[in-house]
């Protein structure tokens, strides 16, 4: 099988270009659409051959699609490319691709060092399903260094964070933390879904291994489930494939073809999306019925210093905390025409949720607070509508409170 004229990263491709050309593998055919190979399983000619592929598997040779699969691998070729990394390994969803990692390099024994401001279902993995098989975890406040120095030990295998966190927004001093980690010989290992690959900064700041939900903005759309880990080869083709792909959580290849062809514009929605954020946060700055808004590079952050230096941007979400609690959030939330109302983000849809009772409802209400989880929290992602008829429906919708 031909792979067509661009099987590796080129060093001088621009990331728009990598979107649409990196990892492409063209069938004897030369379709000009990435093709997509429906099918479980692969023909050997003969039975040496067989043996000679279980033995010594090549770059693109094939035995199952749990452990591999041509659209699948164009797709992890892809995101390694653009995030910078050796290679990736597609995953079933985003929490797949999480559990999929820390399981891989965990084993009973080791401690493990994550940030408390985490989605819901991270925070579930970390401190209840990694605990049964003992592994020690300590939570600490991302944001606070001394924390993690506190924390970390000898026997520290593996930190666990988000770079920005879901739904808080928290920042944390990605390349500070890495440094902390490696000096004690941990891996480090990042959620990345809030970032974005087009405004990624976790390779560069020392990230051994970097998660996607890419359900989230590489498919963008609302239409498949997916993830990916993304680092070194000796990690991923080691560890991470071995654990995934004799657990079951590896993408269907159709999936994977979704999402592949997503990347073609993921660049251009991401950043239109960025933009219109930061004017939505210009529109709400000050609001009489909000208490505040947030956005990482927008100046009312009160990490913004920190978040400007590691990004150009910080996603395309923004939250907002209603002064009058849930009652006011809920008011809000109902008076929206624009928005839809789901617990999902990073869609061409602009959405709007309430964690309180959504994503996060399963967190302790006495925990809450130290994890800025207000009832009055209404996270926000923009979509691909008009910039001005997104801040007209948030505006409008505050004067029903």
């Amino acid at each position: 099988m031909s792979k067509g004229i661009a099987t590796m990263a080129k060093d001088s491709w621009k990331t728009q270009t990598k979107l649409i050309h990196d990892g492409v593998r063209r069938s004897q055919y030369g379709e000009v659409s990435e093709a997509l190979f429906l099918t479980q399983g692969f023909v050997y000619d003969t039975a040496e051959a067989a043996e000679a592929r279980f033995v010594n598997q090549g770059e693109d040779e094939f035995i199952y699609a749990r452990y591999g699969n041509p659209t699948t691998r164009m797709f992890e070729d892809r995101m390694a490319a653009i995030e910078g990394c050796e290679d990736a390994f597609a995953t079933a969803s985003g929490m797949a691709a999480v559990a999929g990692a820390l399981m891989s390099v965990l084993k009973a024994g080791d401690h493990l060092v994550s940030s408390k401001a985490l989605f819901g279902s991270c925070l579930y993995i970390v401190t209840e399903v990694l605990p049964k098989f003992g592994i020690e975890t300590t939570l600490v406040d991302g944001t606070n260094l001394n924390e993690w120095k506190a924390a970390l030990r000898p026997d520290t295998k593996a930190v666990f964070l988000e770079s920005i966190s879901n739904p808080t927004l928290e920042v944390i001093d990605l390349k500070a933390v890495s440094d902390l980690a490696h000096a004690v010989g941990a891996l480090v290992v990042v959620d990345n879904a809030m970032c974005t690959p087009i405004f990624s900064y976790a390779k560069d700041c020392g990230a051994d291994l970097i998660i996607y939900s890419t359900t989230k903005h590489v498919d963008g759309q609302g239409r498949c489930l997916g993830g990916i880990i993304a680092g070194d080869k000796e990690l991923i083709r080691g560890p991470v494939e071995t654990y995934i792909k004799h657990t079951g959580g590896a993408i269907s290849p159709f999936n994977a073809w979704i999402q592949l062809k997503s990347l073609d514009t993921l660049d251009l929605r991401v950043r239109r999306q960025a933009e219109t954020a930061m004017k939505l946060c210009e529109a709400l700055d000050g609001h009489p019925a909000l208490n505040s808004v947030r956005y990482p590079t927008y100046k009312s952050h009160p990490q913004y210093d920190l978040a400007k230096a590691q990004s150009e941007a910080a996603g395309t979400v923004i939250t907002v905390d209603l002064k009058g609690g849930k009652e006011a959030a809920f008011k809000f939330l109902n008076a929206l025409e624009v928005f839809t109302l789901s617990n999902n983000f990073a869609d061409a849809k602009s959405i709007a949720t309430h964690p309180c009772t959504t994503t996060h409802k399963n967190v302790p209400v006495e925990k809450r607070p130290e994890l800025g989880l207000t009832d009055g929290l209404v996270r926000l992602s923009m979509g691909l509508e008009d910039s001005a008829d997104i801040v007209a429906d948030i505006l409008g919708a505050l004067e029903a409170v």
